[in-house]
């Protein structure tokens, strides 16, 4: 086993959104850079975990970063310029790739790679930036109680060890695993609420309780066709597994009765590969279709291609954040076979709208997800250990049934450093809870949630800010950790060139208001427009997720 050092004046461990959008701010702005990634792919959600970005009904016009719209058009603009798609689309100032109804801008995680990786291509050539990939990070050192030294990365390969020493650490992890590694304060699962004095709060703290995860994969239907091959390892175990949940699931996991997150009715979900003409909520062949093969020239797809992030992928039988390396790597082999299971009861036991069973025709894209098993490179983590941090965005800050009536924006805060919208959107969680999915309104990031209480050269990065395990469920989506991301970049970068000291950026007016005129200069949006805002624009489910 080899060991190597290296330095920086920022290191950001963790290459997913937060950790991308951290990298091109500190850059920008003149900093030495390494970045991790424990994977063969930078881009966390867009790329590895393969979740096509879920996004408020503005975000064409506000609401998120101006690097985040360059990173949008980007897409839009590979798309034009690298693919056949038929001349009335490419046109559109929208394109939609996929036409999933999850999101305006569904697309293949590849191709979202090749765009972050040719906004920090000239950077790395240089030698300003330095990627690290198939690393993950096993050690943290503290000189002073207060300051992080260095950090131990272990290649997952090969058990080759890096050593990074750099003036400022930004926790871009999916799992807030720098936070914990380096002693820093910080929270995990739900709070109670003498801790938050959240009124959806329990009354004792349950700190293993997460958001369940999921392993999500890419499929297309070939009509005629039989892919079927035998059945996975724990294909008997998934296909009788009732979700331990209260409210109690409407059936059994691998089927399509659910429940509508937002009225907790009893639902019945539809898959019918390229001919479904329904609801869009129930809808899954078009929920989260990466590829729209009428878009692009005939003969360019012979199938659709789908993202399945679907309820009976969720795993729940553990917590990863809270969990050991064993315990880890046992609950990510767990939700492999969950989607592998699921996978095969499609091909050959699911019910289908002509009174059959299974498609045979359904079969995985490993291409799509550049892996050999055809499942994404790495899970979908929605919840991660969380700083305690000067500021903690609680639900009475967000949510509509907590702010007063008639309102069109949550609670304000001085030290705003960006803006977001989604619901207070929580899946089903390893302690047993079901679906909490209730309304929010267009909220701000408040700087004081990215500070530590404490620690003095770490920053988080992503959906390990200070929020709860509530109102992690509005902020940890895609345009917001970017926004994080890219304050956390900046903020490290804007400190360490004038000997700035992050606490008192946040807590000195004065030095507030000039930080966040730089953000302001660069495009970051500290509050929302002064029209009014209704949510229900803002929320392109919105129309269908109403009780029926």
């Amino acid at each position: 086993m080899s060991r190597a050092n290296y330095t920086a004046d920022i290191a950001i461990i963790g290459g997913g959104v937060g950790g991308c959008a951290a990298a091109i701010a500190a850059l920008e702005n003149g900093a030495k850079v390494i970045l991790s990634e424990e994977t063969a792919w930078i881009g966390g959600q867009l790329t590895a975990q393969a979740v096509p970005p879920d996004e408020h009904g503005w975000i064409e016009r506000f609401g998120r970063t101006a690097s985040y719209a360059k990173f949008r058009t980007a897409v839009r603009d590979y798309y034009r310029t690298h693919y056949p798609l038929r001349p009335e689309y490419r046109d559109d100032p929208k394109l939609n790739p996929g036409n999933g109804w999850v999101s305006p801008l569904c697309h293949e995680p590849k191709v979202a790679l090749a765009v972050l990786e040719a906004m920090l291509a000239s950077y790395e050539m240089s030698g300003q930036l330095q990627v690290i990939r198939h690393h993950q990070i096993t050690a943290a050192e503290t000189a002073e109680p207060d300051l992080i030294s260095g950090v131990t990365l272990t290649d997952r390969r090969n058990g080759d060890q890096v050593l990074l020493t750099a003036r400022m650490f930004l926790d871009a992890t999916e799992l807030g695993d720098l936070i914990a590694l380096s002693g820093t304060e910080s929270v995990t699962g739900r709070e109670s609420r003498a801790q938050t004095g959240e009124p959806s709060a329990p009354a004792v703290a349950q700190p293993t309780n997460s958001q369940a995860f999921s392993w999500c994969f890419a499929l297309e239907h070939l009509e005629g066709a039989n892919h079927v091959g035998p059945p996975p390892r724990d294909y008997t175990f998934w296909r009788n597994y009732l979700a331990p949940l209260t409210p109690p699931w409407p059936g059994p996991w691998l089927g399509w009765s659910g429940l509508n997150p937002r009225t907790m009715e009893p639902m019945t979900y539809k898959f019918a590969p390229h001919q479904e003409k329904l609801g869009l909520f129930s809808g899954l062949w078009t929920f989260r279709r990466i590829i729209d093969r009428d878009l692009f020239e005939p003969g360019t797809y012979p199938s659709d291609i789908v993202m399945v992030n679907w309820p009976m992928i969720d795993y729940l039988g553990g917590d990863l954040v809270t969990g050991n390396a064993a315990q880890r790597y046992s609950y990510y082999d767990g939700a492999k076979q969950l989607s592998l299971a699921v996978f095969h009861w499609l091909q050959t036991e699911a019910p289908r709208p002509d009174g059959g069973v299974g498609w045979p025709g359904l079969r995985l894209r490993p291409d799509v997800m550049g892996t050999d098993d055809g499942l994404a490179m790495a899970p979908y983590i929605r919840e991660s250990r969380r700083i305690r941090a000067v500021t903690t965005i609680r639900e009475q800050d967000v949510s509509a049934a907590h702010l007063p009536a008639g309102a069109d924006r949550a609670r304000e805060f001085p030290d705003s450093v960006g803006i977001g919208y989604y619901r207070i959107d929580l899946h089903p969680s390893s302690g047993g809870d079901n679906y909490i999915d209730v309304p929010s309104l267009p909220f701000q990031i408040p700087l004081g949630a990215l500070i530590p209480v404490r620690m003095k050269n770490l920053l988080p990065a992503c959906k390990n800010i200070g929020t709860t395990h509530l109102t992690n469920g509005c902020y940890r989506l895609h345009p917001v950790e970017w926004n994080i991301g890219e304050v956390a970049g900046f903020l490290a970068a804007y400190c360490l060139r004038g000997g700035r000291d992050i606490h008192t950026v946040q807590s000195d007016p004065k030095r507030l208001r000039r930080f966040q005129s730089h953000l302001q200069e660069r495009g970051v949006e500290l509050s929302w427009p002064p029209e009014r805002l209704d949510p229900v624009e803002g929320d392109p489910h919105a129309h269908v997720m109403r009780p029926r």
